[in-house]
């Protein structure tokens, strides 16, 4: 029987991927990179062996599905590594289709239904002695007095989720609104937006935080934090600067909660801190995009994944050196973020001044000159984004 030395990586446009394909590469495994896309810049990696087109899963779930099987069917194939929603959601609703040709490292239906739905989410939270913030349904809020969010129920959505999903198809939620205290929101034009019945939170003003792990069963074999500095947004969103930290709180709050969930498999769990207590915001059941920080800190994820998956437990807890304090940026998400503070209104976030900004932007970028994406061993998948960013804003392919 053939020992398997190669791993499908999604390249799917985000840090998360690249980072996996250049993990695994290193270890010197052969990297199958999927996309639907036509250049991802994982494409363009030195660690990237072979490159195929799969179907779209927005559009075609299913054949998405049969493409990766085909892949894990393929003898060297020893795992898949989820990177984004799609991805997990097609692994764990044919786990059994799955574990005939690989491990699955990752939630079972039921349990990726467990994260996916924030209701059930925030519901094992507060089983779990985790705080999280006042939420319901949208369609229960009677007062309109104090600060409130609306986000989608579901991380993913489908047809069974929402009205204007066609079957086969995957689409990501709308995104967070920010509502007006006082102002009575028309509702029914809201869960027309979303699709579905979305939920709403009491808006929580603080420093938002990732607890990330690999799990069996509910049992952390690796941990580590992450530190929002800034995101995409002057408003959060997700993070374009971040820093390892290490904090007792934070790391209790986040095995607490994937103990209750039983979870295996990757996950990063965000929370706000505000009144001295962790506030649970979601779980993403994959590897996260801002993963980079974690390399950077000493913390291998796709490479410890891959270690499960392959039935290696003891080098997947192996102790490491983890560095709290180390920082990365996203450059591209930078520019974007410097954009939001320049044009942007939120209701709820205070615009900070521009020059004040790019002049934080500026030194953090002295002090802590680490990169997402940006590698001197590897430096072409930073120009290939740099293309495809700029064929985005003139409508290029």
């Amino acid at each position: 029987m053939t020992t398997p030395d190669a791993v499908v990586v999604p390249a799917v446009g985000t840090a998360g991927s690249l980072t996996a394909v250049r993990s695994l590469g290193r270890r010197g495994l052969d990297v199958v990179a999927a996309s639907e896309q036509r250049h991802p810049p994982s494409f363009s990696s030195r660690y990237c062996d072979e490159r195929v087109r799969v179907p779209d899963p927005a559009t075609a779930l299913d054949g998405y599905r049969d493409a990766l099987l085909a892949l894990a069917a393929r003898e060297e194939v020893g795992a898949i590594v989820p990177v984004r929603e799609a991805d997990v959601s097609v692994l764990a609703n044919h786990r059994a289709a799955f574990a005939e040709h690989v491990a699955t490292p990752w939630p079972t239906a039921e349990g990726l239904r467990a994260v996916h739905d924030r209701t059930r989410l925030f519901a094992a939270a507060e089983r779990a002695g985790v705080a999280v913030p006042e939420t319901r349904l949208l369609d229960e809020i009677d007062e309109w007095d104090s600060e409130r969010i609306v986000k989608a129920r579901f991380a993913a959505l489908t047809a069974d989720d929402a009205d204007d999903v066609p079957e086969g198809h995957l689409a990501s939620p709308p995104k967070t609104m920010f509502l007006e205290p006082g102002v009575v929101p028309d509702v029914d034009a809201i869960v027309e937006r979303m699709g579905h019945v979305p939920i709403s939170q009491s808006y929580l003003d603080g420093t938002e935080y990732c607890f990330r792990a690999l799990c069996r069963d509910g049992d952390p074999l690796v941990t580590s934090q992450k530190r929002l500095r800034r995101g995409y947004k002057y408003s959060r969103g997700p993070s374009v600067y971040h820093e390892a930290v290490d904090l007792p709180g934070l790391k209790r709050a986040g095995r607490d909660l994937l103990a209750e969930l039983e979870y295996t498999g990757i996950a990063s769990v965000g929370f706000i801190e505000a009144a001295g207590r962790y506030h649970l915001l979601e779980i993403n059941p994959r590897v996260p995009a801002s993963v980079p920080v974690d390399d950077h800190a000493g913390v291998d994820y796709p490479g410890r994944y891959w270690d499960l998956a392959t039935g290696d437990v003891e080098a997947a807890a192996a102790p490491r050196e983890y560095r709290p304090g180390t920082a990365s940026h996203l450059l591209r998400g930078e520019l974007v973020h410097l954009h939001s503070v320049a044009r942007e209104e939120y209701a709820l976030a205070e615009r900070p001044s521009l020059a004040r900004t790019a002049l934080s932007i500026g030194v953090s970028l002295l002090v802590h000159p680490r990169f997402d994406v940006l590698r001197l061993e590897d430096p072409a998948p930073f120009g290939r984004e740099a293309i495809n960013a700029v064929r985005g804003l003139v409508g290029g392919n």
